[in-house]
């Protein structure tokens, strides 16, 4: 415990020494003017469409910003020989992503019920950018493990949204209205993220929450063997150039 809270306090540091909190604060600050010029008082529902964006999309770049930048400076290789386990490494980078997604959602959340109009259940949206973040920053691991450069893993993750996240998006948003559509997203881990996210408002089936939860709790354990076991392949590869 105490490896990975000292892990997590450096994950952080590096993150304000690499301007990725800069980065992120400044998307923040992006999403709040859209909500500022959205002509509605009740944003009740684009809330969860702007935390869905940050909690898959940013924790993907997150994960593959921090990774590079450490295999510019070399500190992959230092693993070899460190007394640090994989899993407390791993563990360490998601939860710092997860600090960044939270800010989001707080600063959003905050906003918006001093501004405007917000009906989210506030414990609920907590829980499931926990949940989403922690899953997507296994994909954000996958993706730089199997990528050459930053640009390449861009590449892959907009690969990754265009096929997962923006079928989902418009569903969301009401642009496509089908029910066989509905049903066949749910094969997409996405999909379960924008149930979570949608049932923080209620009126959402239960079984559908339900689903959603389990798939997603599931996924993660999955990826959280595979990245441990091609994570070590990476650190060899890194670590032999």
């Amino acid at each position: 415990m105490n490896n990975f809270l000292t892990l997590l306090f450096g994950e952080l540091q590096r993150m304000k020494k690499y301007n990725i909190f800069t980065a992120a604060i400044l998307v923040d600050l992006l999403w709040i003017g859209v909500l500022y010029f959205a002509k509605v008082e009740d944003i009740t529902s684009l809330i969860p469409i702007i935390v869905y964006i940050d909690a898959t999309a940013m924790s993907m770049v997150l994960v593959g910003a921090t990774l590079f930048y450490e295999k510019q400076e070399g500190t992959i290789r230092t693993l070899l020989v460190s007394p640090i386990s994989k899993s407390d490494y791993i563990l360490a980078k998601i939860f710092a992503n997860i600090t960044s997604n939270l800010i989001t959602l707080l600063l959003i959340y905050a906003y918006g019920k001093i501004f405007k109009e917000v009906n989210l259940n506030l414990l609920g949206l907590i829980g499931s950018v926990v949940l989403i973040a922690f899953f997507h920053s296994l994909v954000g691991f996958l993706l730089t493990f199997n990528t050459k450069d930053f640009t390449e893993m861009l590449m892959d993750m907009m690969k990754y949204t265009f096929i997962f996240s923006i079928p989902v998006l418009l569903e969301q948003m009401g642009l496509i209205k089908n029910e066989i559509v509905d049903k066949i997203l749910f094969i997409a881990p996405t999909k379960s993220a924008a149930v979570l996210l949608e049932a923080t408002a209620g009126g959402v089936e239960l079984w559908r929450s339900l689903f959603a939860l389990i798939y997603l709790v599931a996924a993660s354990f999955l990826f959280v063997y595979i990245v441990l076991k091609k994570f070590h392949e990476f650190q060899v590869k890194e670590g032999g150039e």
